[in-house]
């Protein structure tokens, strides 16, 4: 390795190419005692022949601070903003920190100049940064309380999974870190995520549903300190002590939907709903609709396979899943039977496109918005309180 020394303001300069060290080895055994600028060519040293210390935090420290996660699905730009957000919460750099330039962030970290410039854009907006023409960014926030950190694992991607996230990111507020992980219904892989994640984070929210192995979800749960624990969606049987939770109550919710439309079912004979073996679906569902047909002397069915049913007249069809959805209308309408008045549809889950979808689906549906600004609520406030999900029903035509 070739070393070059330069004189300046009668100081000695240390010119090192920059390809001729790693640069995190070189960062680390010279930092204590230089000062050390670095550009795409070279690193230029600093000497200090000075006994005292040297306390100034350089702009190269701030990789140590950047992490980026392949298993996290939040964008490349907002982790790139976690990691510097989360850098000043946790003083490891301060206010009028100089920020490495938009080039060599995007040149260091191996990531597009477009990602870093969005990141920089965002924490601008949101005064976390400010810039200075012809110098460069600087942290312009000095955050003395530490925000919450939260690591938010979904079971899969939806319409509205996205109304929940949405709705509890706002609420939570700018300067919470939110990290989201899916696991798409696996339970190997939500292991996985929680054995890896289980100490990097303040807070974690999880929508608990599994199509096989959520027998033993309780035991990894029960891993997370209570305090930091938040449950979605369901709970989960097993899982002690005080914690919060935003849950559905499911055979609840299906029983005073149809209730509720008791009125318009009346116009059929038959309510049958699509419950496929393989679900992720509690089996809470089941009991509710049962309970309700019973209650109200309707014949029933459960239809484990939708591609093989035969669609009948007077007839109600209940479906859990969008998938299941898009193949009973198209096989009602090979049959060419009337819906709303011969047969009846009924989906679950609130979408916009179903106010389009045969002038208008019939749906149940939790209040998903309720349920991501609960969320944020019990993390803010800090409360460990059970609460169920206001649901409502939504009468269109297809009914």
């Amino acid at each position: 390795m070739q070393f070059i020394f330069l004189w300046q303001h009668n100081y000695p300069l240390l010119y090192v190419p920059a390809m001729s060290i790693h640069r995190q080895l070189f960062i680390q055994l010279m930092q204590p005692l230089n000062i050390v600028f670095r550009t795409r060519d070279f690193y230029l040293l600093f000497i200090n022949f000075n006994t005292k210390p040297i306390t100034m935090i350089t702009t190269e420290n701030i990789y140590t601070f950047i992490q980026f996660d392949d298993y996290s699905l939040t964008p490349k730009y907002l982790q790139l903003c976690n990691s510097i957000i989360k850098a000043v919460q946790e003083g490891n750099i301060s206010q009028d920190y100089l920020l490495p330039s938009i080039n060599n962030l995007s040149y260091e970290l191996e990531i597009g100049r477009n990602t870093v410039e969005k990141a920089y854009k965002y924490l601008k907006r949101y005064g976390f940064i400010k810039s200075v023409p012809g110098k460069g960014y600087f942290i312009s926030c000095k955050e003395s309380q530490i925000s919450p950190s939260v690591c938010l694992i979904f079971n899969k991607l939806s319409v509205h999974k996205k109304i929940i996230y949405d709705t509890f990111t706002k609420a939570l507020g700018v300067n919470a870190i939110v990290d989201l992980y899916i696991y798409n219904n696996d339970f190997s892989l939500f292991k996985h995520i929680l054995n890896l994640k289980r100490d990097n984070y303040s807070h974690f929210v999880i929508i608990p549903h599994f199509v096989d192995g959520g027998n033993y979800a309780d035991e990894i749960i029960n891993t997370i300190p209570k305090e930091k624990l938040i449950l979605m969606s369901q709970l989960v049987s097993g899982v002690s002590g005080e914690y919060g939770a935003v849950f559905e109550d499911f055979e609840k919710e299906i029983y005073n939907a149809l209730s509720a439309a008791l009125a318009r079912l009346r116009k059929y004979k038959k309510i049958q709903i699509i419950f496929p073996e393989n679900t992720y679906h509690p089996e809470a569902i089941l009991d509710g609709f049962s309970k309700f047909c019973m209650d109200h002397q309707f014949e029933h069915q459960v239809i484990r396979n939708i591609d093989n049913a035969c669609i009948q007249a007077e007839t109600v069809y209940i479906s859990l899943m969008e998938d299941d959805l898009v193949v009973l209308v198209k096989k009602i309408l090979e049959t060419g039977f009337k819906v709303g008045a011969e047969i009846g549809i009924i989906s679950y889950n609130e979408t916009p496109i179903k106010q389009i979808i045969l002038n208008g689906i019939t749906t149940i549906s939790a209040d998903f918005k309720f349920m991501g600004e609960m969320a944020a609520k019990f993390i803010k406030d800090g409360l460990k309180q059970q609460l169920a999900v206001p649901f409502y029903l939504t009468l269109r035509n297809s009914l």
